[in-house]
């Protein structure tokens, strides 16, 4: 269940990009992957095209209906202001940490560690 101040959010931050509830075509698919029998047998996998821009989302990454809808909803308006403004300040920090993640365990691997001394 999605709380309504992030409903509240989500819908003022569609407005602020020019997103309209009209211009979106939702449809539900079957999902796939792990989930058991509930998750292969209801269509709660959320297709999302935004008409206008033709942008297309596709999000199961929860086994309930709203929830999907709500996750669709936000990962278009990131694809939107990516569009818009060639950059989406939520996916930045994300891939940034993961970059600096990476470089971490790039320089960890990398540093050869000192070999034993002989004993002879």
């Amino acid at each position: 269940m999605v709380r309504p101040e992030k409903l509240a959010a989500l819908k003022e931050r569609m407005e602020a990009l020019g997103i309209r509830e009209q211009d979106l075509e939702e449809s539900f698919v079957r999902g796939s992957g792990r989930g058991g029998q509930k998750v292969n047998k209801t269509n709660n996998c959320v297709y999302l095209r935004h008409t206008p821009t033709g942008i297309a989302v596709k999000c199961h990454a929860d086994r309930s209906r709203e929830l999907n809808r709500f996750l669709a909803r936000r990962e278009l308006c990131d694809a939107v202001e990516q569009m818009q403004t060639g950059r989406c300040a939520a996916r930045a920090r994300v891939i940034q940490r993961m970059r600096k993640q990476k470089d971490r365990r790039r320089r960890r691997r990398s540093t050869p560690t000192p070999s034993p001394p002989d004993s002879e």
